[in-house]
């Protein structure tokens, strides 16, 4: 088992899931999304890192902290994200294991070539080092005063440099959804009127309509006893699928492949546009999806098709889907 290996140098067990198709160069569980399993024991904790990646974690069993801008403190269910660039360390100050997966678009990075990684008690600690430069040179060349030009006459612009490396800031910070505080919206048990699903969402994301700047992350499910998709099809989108289920259990049928679930269960629910159903049990679920959404919207990507004989729609470049509350709905 994870937790009875010796704890590495920096402090953390963690061990990746892989799929079984994916290839040697670049193992992770979607071509895009590597998953891992971590443990922390009682009284350790792992060494300051930062990457340029984006992180979405969930916690799974116990409870831990995070030590980031500010402190977070999760427990069972609760989900967190660490920003790029964002020193970090993580604490198990508990009297049992800790154990959280952790979704990062650290493959997408290996294959630009461009993931950064470094570890240690001195980073972020290091002073710029760099010629000096004149303030007078400073106060001219940033980009409140560069130059910013109409071309043509139909929208086009031609802008200084200083638009590329001077960018204006939009804070984001490591964000904690306690479940405590989302579960009394949810549909948990008979008699519930929450939503069947919910997006936690961040603010620093904009339209992108994220819970990180690459991820959305959605709780849903339905209570014991709640209404059950009966329909024949699915739906699909670009963006790739991966469901945890806290609890009940269920079939999904992708791309016509059937795959039983039950609670515990980490499912590649969708690979991107691929068609797919889910058919919960009478003891109904719940579920908690990361799909890599926001990133297509950014890159305009992002194709939605909600009803399989229906349009097809460019999320975020033109009107959406309307009248659903959920990924589905009974019997369609």
């Amino acid at each position: 088992m994870l937790a009875n290996a010796p704890a590495p140098g920096n402090g953390m067990r963690s061990s990746s899931i892989i799929h079984p198709r994916a290839g040697n160069d670049f193992p992770s569980f979607t071509p895009g999304t590597r998953v891992t399993i971590n443990v922390l024991k009682p009284g350790e904790r792992t060494a300051p890192r930062r990457s340029n990646c984006n992180q979405i974690e969930v916690c799974i069993s116990g409870q831990g902290r995070i030590s980031a801008e500010n402190e977070l403190y999760a427990e069972l269910h609760d989900v967190w994200t660490i920003p790029p660039m964002t020193v970090y360390s993580r604490h198990n100050d508990s009297n049992s294991l800790w154990v959280w997966l952790s979704y990062a678009n650290t493959p997408l990075l290996e294959k630009l070539g461009v993931l950064f990684e470094e570890e240690g008690g001195d980073i972020g600690s290091q002073e710029s080092e760099h010629e000096p430069v004149a303030e007078q040179a400073l106060a001219l060349f940033d980009q409140a005063h560069a130059p910013d030009l109409p071309i043509g006459n139909l929208g086009a612009r031609l802008r200084g440099y200083e638009y590329l490396t001077d960018i204006s800031v939009v804070e984001s910070k490591a964000l904690l959804w306690p479940w405590k505080e989302v579960a009394p919206h949810m549909n948990l048990k008979a008699g519930d009127n929450g939503r069947n699903i919910w997006l936690l969402y961040n603010p620093a994301t904009g339209k992108r309509q994220g819970t990180s700047a690459s991820y959305f992350a959605t709780y849903g499910g339905t209570p014991p006893g709640g209404p059950q998709f009966t329909g024949a099809r699915g739906h699909r989108h670009i963006s790739a699928s991966i469901n945890y289920h806290t609890r009940g259990s269920g079939r999904s049928v992708v791309n016509g492949e059937c795959v039983e679930w039950k609670g515990g269960d980490l499912l590649y629910s969708a690979p991107g546009w691929s068609e797919h159903a889910h058919y919960w049990s009478e003891e109904g679920w719940t579920v908690i999806t990361v799909q890599d959404h926001p990133m297509h919207i950014a890159m305009g990507s992002l194709l939605w098709q909600e009803n399989m004989n229906g349009p097809i729609y460019a999320l975020g470049l033109e009107p959406g889907q309307k009248g659903y509350v959920g990924p589905r709905k009974v019997g369609e």
